[in-house]
């Protein structure tokens, strides 16, 4: 061990010690975990910023990497029963976009993705139709493991590379949320170890509150754990189709009509996104198109400026190839996209999953992948979709993005409404993705300052129009603005944050609840249920 390392280690022992005092020190450092705590410098670098990259970083106190529930639940503990109560907050895979996932300098953060202390694989029950997965896995490796048994969880997120607990904290969406709801609407069961340290198993029929409560609870009142997912027979492969549209008109009818239909008959995935920028149809998420097939707005535009693009699927099976090109043509006559403008590919279904992180080695491979990222995501009601495309897509964006925009309707009933989720109160609203990154040394549209402007704007401007627009991955600066978002359900948020995490201990850095003085709360004790798998 050398003295510089040595040097460092007590520099960081001697913060500890202003941050939160010698006796919280010794508490913190005489938790018996199976995993471990660390302090190194390293560790605490890793943890201190997220995907966004739009928050200054701040190394915590310390870092767990638990082996179970019950690790993260004797930190929990300790945090409650001590008298500063410090902050204990989750972090996945970190793609978070506004620091949600921090703590600050006087947290811990548990480092749930961490699969070097022994955290348990996922058990795949092919009779029951359901996994059970640790609340830290990437969904990617949760497909591979169900693919072995021919199985697959039913909703997705575009990139896999994202925790389970991290998705299902938010909603989890993608574009087979029309017919099966987001991730949220696809769980069976929970462990969550709640902000006093107890371990809860809760589903349906066992701690129903907490269960809805968390799912979509932005981490506030418990730390999942443990997740059971519902599987259904995996497809082989997807037929995939890009169409385009120059009526704004023409293409949400087309996809509101594709979200409508049931059965067996229809399109397993319905997204789409806007072109105002020609460069991007011919890279990152576009790179569908190009090379062979680049696509040029003033050639398929009437108006030269504003491109919307309808993007779909058909699911099938190897035994099914002779007739899935029947099936496609059929569904395809009833829309109204630009007759020259059908694109086609085809591949395996666990490529297609997997299409972004494709993309994320190319941006890596260039350094555009580690920049900050202002990404804003908006639910918009399906009767203001037509002003949001008017006053947004065809004005605040000019000819500009820095990045996709996606677009695409889902339907409400297939939301819980018991899920602390929040959606527009209509049957079908829009997501709108503005997913950005600012260059340092770009054009001044790329600069992360100008992208945080236009987004300010958005929401003024739907302020202003009286667009009842909600945030998904909502970031929000005053209580007054969050009690705005959760609408009718903040007396139940508020309740549930009383009731399972009193010391607001986790996940401060949503910034939801003001932190209460934790001097002014005695030592305080709980008593832990242990959950097994």
């Amino acid at each position: 061990m050398t003295s510089s390392f040595l040097l460092v280690t007590f520099a960081i022992v001697c913060e500890l010690i202003i941050a939160v005092g010698p006796t919280e020190l010794l508490r913190i450092g005489a938790i018996d975990v199976d995993g471990h705590f660390t302090v190194h410098p390293s560790d605490l670098t890793s943890v201190s910023s997220d995907f966004g990259m739009l928050k200054s970083p701040e190394k915590p106190l310390a870092v767990l990497h638990p082996s179970s529930a019950e690790d993260v639940a004797r930190l929990i503990r300790t945090a409650y029963g001590s008298a500063t109560a410090f902050p204990v907050s989750a972090r996945g895979h970190g793609h978070s976009i506004n620091g949600q996932s921090s703590v600050g300098r006087n947290g811990v953060v548990v480092a749930m993705n961490h699969r070097k202390t022994g955290t348990p694989e996922p058990l795949v029950k092919p009779e029951e139709m359901y996994v059970d997965v640790w609340g830290g896995e990437l969904w990617v490796d949760v497909l591979k493991k169900t693919l072995e048994h021919g199985l697959a969880p039913k909703s997705w997120t575009d990139y896999l590379y994202l925790s389970v607990g991290g998705t299902l904290s938010n909603a989890g969406i993608s574009g087979q949320a029309f017919h099966h709801g987001p991730q949220i609407s696809n769980v069976l069961e929970l462990d969550v170890v709640t902000g006093k340290g107890e371990v809860k198993r809760c589903s349906e029929e066992e701690n129903t509150r907490l269960f809805h409560g968390v799912l979509g609870g932005l981490g506030q009142f418990g730390i999942i754990t443990r997740a059971r997912i519902s599987l259904e027979p995996a497809p082989q492969r997807v037929r995939w189709i890009r169409v385009l549209y120059s009526s704004f008109e023409v293409f949400t009818e087309d996809q509101e009509y594709l979200i409508s239909m049931h059965g067996a008959s229809k399109f397993d995935y319905v997204e789409g996104f806007v072109i105002v920028d020609e460069g991007l149809v011919n890279n990152w998420r576009s790179s569908f198109f190009s090379p062979r097939n680049p696509v040029k707005i003033s050639s398929v535009s009437s108006n030269g400026s504003v491109l919307y693009c309808l993007e779909i699927t058909k699911n099938y099976h190897d035994s099914d190839s002779e007739t899935v090109d029947q099936e496609v043509e059929i569904l395809m006559k009833k829309l109204n996209f630009i007759p020259t403008s059908v694109f086609t590919t085809d591949l395996q279904y666990v490529d297609f999953l997997d299409r972004v992180h494709k993309a994320e080695l190319k941006l890596r491979s260039k350094n555009l992948w580690e920049v900050p990222h202002p990404w804003l995501n908006l639910f918009v009601p399906k009767s203001r979709i037509s002003d949001f495309d008017k006053g947004v897509f065809k004005g605040i964006l000019g000819n500009k993005t820095s990045g996709p925009i996606l677009i695409y309707p889902m339907n409400k009933d297939k939301w819980d409404e018991r899920s602390s989720a929040v959606t527009p109160d209509e049957e079908v609203f829009y997501l709108v993705a503005l997913l950005r990154s600012a260059l340092k040394d770009g054009e001044e549209t790329q600069k992360l300052e100008y992208l945080k402007e236009q987004n300010r704007r958005i929401l003024e401007f739907c302020e202003q129009a009286k667009i009842n627009v909600k945030q998904y991955l909502p970031h929000h600066a005053t209580q007054e603005q969050w009690v705005a978002h959760f609408g009718d359900k903040w007396d139940r948020f508020r309740s549930l944050k009383a009731e399972f995490d009193p010391r607001h201990i986790l996940a401060t850095g949503q910034r939801i609840f003001q932190s209460p003085s934790r001097s002014l709360f005695p030592p305080l004790s709980s008593s832990s249920s242990s959950a097994s798998w």
